[in-house]
């Protein structure tokens, strides 16, 4: 009998899907900024589309608003032990 892989991906937002859920929660993007400690221009721009979030603030805004894995995710067990 073979086991399946049964490891799951957490599924990632789309710049659109950020913008919905930001919207959804009431929540502008200066504010997600501000209680996120990034700089609003990254979250703007990464929302826009005109950054891809691979390094710095950009980096760290993608990873908050879910486009991107936190950097230290595949290191992380999902086994229990």
């Amino acid at each position: 009998m073979t086991r399946q892989n049964t490891k799951r991906k957490p599924s990632l937002r789309t710049p659109e899907q950020a913008k919905q859920w930001l919207k959804d929660n009431g929540i502008s993007i200066a504010q997600f900024a501000r209680d996120n400690d990034l700089d609003r221009s990254a979250v703007v721009d990464l929302l826009r589309g005109k950054l891809t979030g691979n390094f710095g603030n950009a980096h760290k805004a993608a990873v908050a608003l879910g486009l991107k894995l936190s950097p230290d995710s595949a290191t992380k067990s999902h086994v229990r032990p």
